[in-house]
């Protein structure tokens, strides 16, 4: 079943986020590579797909997991969780309807 990972930003967590972001890109492509992976990104914390200094407020992670505490557990061991850049998470089943 796919799962809807969210991670919240901490405040102020820019350059945590970019010091962790090549391992964190990593664990994605790994994802990735398996077919497990819908979708990734970041939520810039303002309205541009560059937003420079402001940073972004977060990232959302589609991806199929055997059972949402196998998601969790994936999350919870992401550098972005152990570097501090999420100040908060979140693991919600997602079902895929469109396309």
């Amino acid at each position: 079943m796919f799962y809807a990972l969210i991670g919240e930003d901490t405040p102020g967590s820019l350059d945590k986020r970019m010091a962790a972001r090549p391992a964190h890109l990593a664990r994605l492509q790994a994802l990735s590579d398996e077919g497990r992976l819908l979708i990734a990104g970041p939520m810039p914390a303002i309205d541009s797909p560059d937003p420079g200094p402001a940073g972004f407020a977060g990232s959302l992670v589609v991806a199929e997991f055997p059972s949402q505490t196998e998601a969790e557990a994936w999350l919870a061991a992401d550098p972005y969780v152990s570097e501090g850049v999420f100040a908060r998470t979140s693991v919600r089943p997602f079902k895929k309807v469109l396309p």
